[in-house]
């Protein structure tokens, strides 16, 4: 057991989708109705949650990138936002162009019809959430931008602080359970006899993310390359070191020190890479960006969910932000993009936890993704800064760096 409790989340996830589908199709209704009831428990609390959760990360992230860094820091945020949104972008018109045709004819809105052979819980709690969702975002967003102006350590440290509760209930209640609720997922799926359908469908999808994570990083460099005037296939050699090692680690964080080392070597000069690629790790997420919107048009298109181009421009636009805060726990891009999922495109529980279970399973890719673009960024800063070298621009990262997933 205690052996168990120490695999990373992908082997623990990859362990409850394959159990939940062995055993789907053998365990009484009573049994599955057990864990139907602990998903729709759960699932309420995600409910509950979730509004906190984006005061509780975005507020702060919005407070520290407003001040101590200056002209480059914005300038560096910008450009991270601007490759997320593009990068949601591609995601996007990809989607249009290809999800129609793969999975048009998978139809799959039993899922979401508890009536149609899904087994239903025994009993729900409701757990109202405090405010909705867009009274959380407007409220961090006026919040945040006022703390950036504001001389008021006792409010910096109190939303400093509610943010480490927020990361405590993310990593020691919400993330732990993640496999537990996606066990169910798959369980009562399996029990509807609609899994296979969901399973062959979203081997495709992952095939076409990969191909539009590399498809992008080409991009990225392309740009990167004519701005530093350099050959961007000998960048992105050079920054394959860090590519391998987030595939190895699927941390960011972890892969800060080989990350450095490729940019430097790429020519990007010390002083630059030491400020970009750290804070680029916690707020360029480009790989992720792409994941989770492909993911979920797909889902869109499987459900025959209803969602106008307006609708998805502006939960691209969200995404970039709610990127930025993500948390530097395993899945915790996911979990934070939960909100935006339910709020603008109106998923369903249901419908979440096939979007946290197929991201996490290829969550290496993402995060690799994310890292090699940091050295695009990078180069782009190195040049607009003149390659100053060990020249003092009075850079200073933002306290704490988290670790995106």
């Amino acid at each position: 057991m205690a052996r168990l409790l120490k695999l990373n989340l992908l082997v623990k996830v990859l362990i409850a989708i394959a159990l939940g589908i062995a055993l789907g199709a053998f365990l009484p209704e009573f049994v599955v109705r057990l864990f139907v009831t602990f998903n729709g428990l759960f699932g309420n609390f995600l409910g509950f949650i979730i509004p906190l959760l984006i005061v509780g990360l975005i507020t702060p992230a919005i407070d520290e990138l407003g001040k101590g860094a200056g002209k480059w820091l914005a300038i560096t945020a910008g450009i991270a936002y601007v490759s997320s949104i593009t990068a949601g972008l591609l995601a996007w018109g990809a989607s249009s162009l290809i999800w129609p045709r793969m999975l048009g004819d998978r139809d799959v809105t039993d899922l979401a019809d508890p009536e149609s052979g899904l087994a239903t819980a025994f009993f729900t709690i409701d757990m109202p959430p405090v405010f909705g969702v867009m009274t959380a975002l407007v409220f961090a967003f006026v919040v945040g931008v006022a703390l950036t102006a504001l001389d008021a350590p006792a409010l910096h440290q109190m939303f400093s602080d509610f943010r480490e509760v927020i990361n405590i209930v993310i990593s020691k209640v919400i993330v732990p359970l993640l496999p537990v609720y996606i066990f169910g997922i798959f369980l009562n799926m399996t029990f509807a006899g609609q899994v296979w359908s969901v399973i062959t469908a979203f081997l495709g999808v992952v095939l076409v993310v990969f191909g539009l994570t590399v498809v992008y990083l080409l991009l990225q460099y392309l740009v990167a390359g004519s701005v530093a005037r350099r050959n961007p296939l000998r960048m992105i050699r050079d920054m394959l070191p860090a590519y391998a090692t987030a595939l190895g680690t699927s941390s960011s964080a972890a892969t800060i020190p080989v990350t450095l080392r490729s940019a430097i070597r790429m020519g990007v000069s010390e002083n630059i890479a030491s400020f970009v690629v750290p804070l680029c790790a916690t707020i360029h997420l480009a790989g992720s960006t792409i994941k989770i919107t492909a993911f979920a048009l797909a889902i869109v298109v499987m459900f025959g969910i209803d969602v106008s181009p307006a609708v998805i421009l502006g939960f691209i636009l969200m995404l970039g932000i709610a990127m930025v805060a993500a948390p530097g726990v395993p899945g915790g891009a996911i979990v934070t993009a939960a909100a935006l999922l339910e709020s603008q495109l109106g998923f369903t529980p249901e419908q979440v936890g096939l979007m946290i279970a197929t991201y996490i399973a290829i969550d290496s890719v993402g995060t690799a993704t994310n890292v090699t673009g940091d050295g695009a960024i990078a180069a782009v800063i190195d040049k607009l800064a003149g390659h100053p070298g060990h020249r003092d621009l009075g850079l200073h990262l933002p306290a704490g760096e988290a670790e995106p997933v």
